[in-house]
This record gives structure tokens, sequence and C-alpha cells, in this order.
């Protein structure tokens, strides 16, 4: 007798190619439902319908169809007892050698902005994940595949050994295992986030193992949380070295950054340790990246690039001039690629959006771990407060803005001198404020004269106020909140500079 197989998919990707091998090649019988059914059809394949091979048509507008003792006791049967093989034969069921199920596209529903609750819950795949579950745990006896890039493995197995090797069967029936318990997840987070719940769910899939982690001594992998490709397994790396766990820490915090600039005009960042060295805007793409590699052209060295326009040649011509880790750009041009090849192990990655961040940030503590929706919100000047006598022009609110979205991305303490959307100098991670503004100004030397400042925190006294004044700062943007506001208002007026105040806080520890 033939062997069967039974095709249900969502994902069709080389489908129609799989399921003509198993017939032609390996002389199997196709049982299908539902739209797997019409495209095998469709390409003049043979397959037998599940509802006519049940007898059971489908109902309930397609929510009950493979749920059927034809289909699980053709599933779970176990050939090595004499009584499942005699409950075969009494039901006229035959047993089934294969079994091909991915899920209903449940994350790619909800990931749509206007997704309903009523969409969602009808994008929760019942009889999938019940066939997928029976397969796996009856691997002594069949295979489970859930995803398109198992086909061709499967068909190797067929030519070389005549059937699937029992080693190959429980590493397919593992993987099935992970594919319903991800997306099990995918529902409960969702539902989690449409009521009141104690419990945050967290899944992942592995995308690659990692050389080693911050050092090497601790081992790292990367993990996709949802499905397909999103974030930064949605980028294509073009050249360069294996990516690295500092490498993709660094990434994304280039990424945060220039995502602050998608709309604006052509922006770029260099990022080292996690901070940007180096920011700017300018009126071309080249232009950007020249500034904000002269801003601290020392540190760049060994940096990460982000780019908010497609790298052009001017641009890549510059990025070969100096060592560099990676480049990311929501595009390349084809002349600006090759140029870029002489740098052979420059990680070049295009990520066309770079605006689509997390939406929690996790952070693991001893016994637990800590959630909190990122920090998104968009910077709007006209909520601002211009709390000194001295107002800004039109020319320093807009370089107040430049250097606040910057300092948002910089480690607490932190403080931004900018001028010409460039930062001249940046102060983080001290641990009181007057350091942080000491170092910034230090590093803009003769340039803060007449520069701006930003402060991702309040001033809790005037020193920083004064420290700035003295340097030549003559624009300050800060949160405010301090219950000292008042004595650092009192030194702006005193010195003749403008303050204003954003009312939102950055910290980022």
């Amino acid at each position: 007798m033939a062997r069967l197989a039974l095709l249900s998919v969502s994902d069709k990707t080389g489908l129609v190619e799989f399921a003509k091998q198993l017939v032609e090649a390996f002389g199997f019988d196709i049982i299908s439902s539902g739209g797997t059914a019409q495209a095998l059809k469709s390409a003049g394949l043979p397959v037998t319908k599940v509802s006519d091979y049940t007898g059971s048509p489908e109902i309930l507008g397609g929510r009950v169809k493979t749920l059927h003792p034809r289909i699980h006791g053709g599933i779970l049967a176990r050939r090595d007892l004499p009584e499942h093989v005699a409950d075969l034969e009494a039901q006229n069921i035959r047993p089934i050698d294969l079994v091909v199920v991915n899920l209903y596209p449940f994350e790619q529903t909800i990931a749509k902005p206007d997704v309903t609750l009523e969409d969602a819950i009808e994008q929760i795949d019942i009889g999938g994940p019940a066939m997928v579950r029976a397969s796996a745990k009856n691997f002594a006896n069949l295979t489970i595949l859930c995803n398109p890039n198992q086909y061709d493995t499967y068909l190797e197995e067929l030519r070389k050994n005549g059937e699937a090797s029992i080693e190959f069967r429980k590493s397919c029936s593992l993987q099935a295992f992970k594919h319903t318990a991800s997306y099990d997840t995918a529902i409960a987070a969702y539902l989690e986030q449409q009521t009141e719940s104690t419990t945050f769910t967290l899944t992942g899939t592995r995308i690659q193992e990692l050389r080693y982690g911050e050092n090497p001594h601790q081992s790292a992998a990367w993990y996709q949380t949802g499905s397909g490709s999103t974030g930064w397994a949605a980028a294509t790396k073009l050249q360069g070295k294996e990516l690295s766990y500092n490498n993709l820490v660094d990434l994304e915090a280039a990424r945060s950054i220039i995502a602050e600039f998608t709309n604006d005009d052509p922006a770029a960042t260099i990022i080292k340790h996690n901070n940007p060295c180096g920011s700017a805007m300018g009126t071309t793409i080249s232009e950007a990246y020249e500034k904000a590699f002269n801003a601290d052209s020392t540190s760049a060295f060994g940096g990460i690039v982000a780019l908010n326009r497609a790298i052009d040649v001017p641009t890549a011509t510059a990025l070969t001039k100096t060592f560099l880790e990676c480049v990311v750009a929501p595009g390349i041009d084809s002349e600006a690629q090759t140029i870029l090849q002489a740098k052979q192990n420059l990680r070049v990655l295009v990520l066309p959006d770079l605006s689509n961040g997390a939406k929690e940030n996790i952070k693991q503590i001893a016994g637990g771990f800590l959630v909190q929706a990122a920090d998104d919100i968009v910077a709007d000047p006209n909520a601002w407060q211009l709390v000194t006598e001295k107002k800004p022009t039109p020319e320093e609110l807009a370089e107040l803005l430049f250097a606040w979205k910057i300092c948002k991305h910089v480690k607490s303490n932190a403080i931004v001198v900018s001028r010409d959307r460039t930062t001249l100098g940046v102060g983080a991670g001290q641990m009181n404020r007057v350091g942080s503004a000491k170092i910034a100004l230090e590093q803009a030397g003769e340039k803060a004269n007449g520069a701006i400042l930003a402060s991702d925190g309040f001033f809790p006294f005037d020193d920083s106020v004064r420290t700035a004044a003295a340097a030549g700062i003559r624009a300050i943007v800060q949160p405010g909140g301090s219950v000292k506001d008042k004595d650092s208002i009192a030194a702006a007026n005193e010195l003749g500079i403008v303050m204003v105040l954003t009312g939102i806080r950055h910290f980022l520890h």
C-alpha cells in the first residue's frame, strides 16, 4: 500500500514542489484540507480532501475539519502494538506516514495596526496544533514537518534511506513541540494585553548561536520573538563577518537613535559601547555621516554606524576610510555596495524599517525579571515650557530638539552638547550630573561657545547651569521636576541663557 501524507498548511512556501516529489518520486497518496487541497488540485496533483476521506464535511465555517478519528487514529497508532493495528483495520483507518502542518498566521494577524479581538480569535488554530502534537508524540512511527525549510532534508532522507531515520523524526518532533509552544505563548501574550494579568509570557525562536556573549567566556545565542522576518531578523546582511552579541546590542542602540529621525533630514549616528560618540544631520547622508564621524573621530574607530537614508557612493567611500564594525541603513546603491566590498570584514546590513522597535523592555534580575513599556514617546516641542526670560529662536528650538532626541539614548546621567545638528560632546553614565556635564563640555572644548546643552534628567542644583554658561552654552533643554527648578531657572536668567523644560524624563540604565 502506498504511504499516506497529510498536508494542511497556512504557509504554502514550496508546498506544490514538495508534494510533487512525494507523489512522483516516492509514490505517496495525499489527503489535504481547505486551501491546501485547492492549491494542490490546481497544480494538477492527485489529492483527496479530508472531508471525503473522513466522510464528515467541514463544519462551523472550517473550525472543524481535521478533528476526526480517521485522522488522529492514523496519526497516533503504534504499529508495533497488535491491538492498535487491529483497531485501524476495524475502523478502516490508514496509518499516516507524514504530516505536514503549519499553523494559522496568528502573530502576523495581531501585528496589524487595526486588528480586532475577533480577528485575532479566528486566527487561533485548533485542529493544526492537535495534529502537530499528536504527530510529534508518535515520532517513532511517522514524521511531522512544520516548516518549509524541512522539506528538502526530508526528501533527502527518503532518497538515502527509503524512509526518514528515527534520528530525523525525533529532531522534527522537537521542532514541532517548539512550534506549538511558541504559538500558544503568542496567543497567551496577546490575551494578556487584552485583560489584566498577573503573568507575562515571552518566547523566542533561536536564529543562531553566537560565538560568545559580552566576553569570550560567556555563551550566547540570538532569539527572535514573533514569527516571520521582523525586527533585526528582517535585516539582510550583505557582507562581513558573523554578527556578535556586542554587535547586535550596539546595532539596536544605533537603530533606536536613528529611528528618531526617520522622517527628518539625512541623519547618521555612530555607536561605541552602547552610547553615541557622534550623531549629526546634514543636507545629504554623506554630509551627515562625515559630521557624525568628525564629532569624535577617535571614538568612532571600531564603531557601529546607522543611517536614515540609503548608502550612496559618497557615503560608501567615506565609510571605507576608517575601521568600522557594522553599518546599517534602509537601503544601498549597487555601486556603493561594490565600494564597500573592499572592506571584507565590515558587516553591512540593510534594514528597510529602522523605526520598528520593541514594545517592552525586559531586564533580568535574580529570581525574575522586570518589564516596562518602551520609551517610545515622541518629542513635542509645542508642549515644552519656555521658562526663562530669554526665549529660544526657531533655530535654537530646532537645535534643542536634535540634542534632546540624542540625549534620550545616552546612558544616564546623560548630557549632550550640540551645534549645527551635530554632537560636540557627550557625557554618559556618570554618577552625578555635573560630572557628565563637565565631560561633555570638555569634549566640546571651544566649540561649546554658542552651543546648546541637553540633559536627560533635571538639575538638582544650579551648578550644572553655571558650568554650562561658563563654557558659553546659550540654551539648555531638560525635563524639569526638581524641587529646586526655580534655582536653575534663576541662574539661567542671571546668566542670560535660554532654558526649556520638556516635562519628560529619559533615564536609560
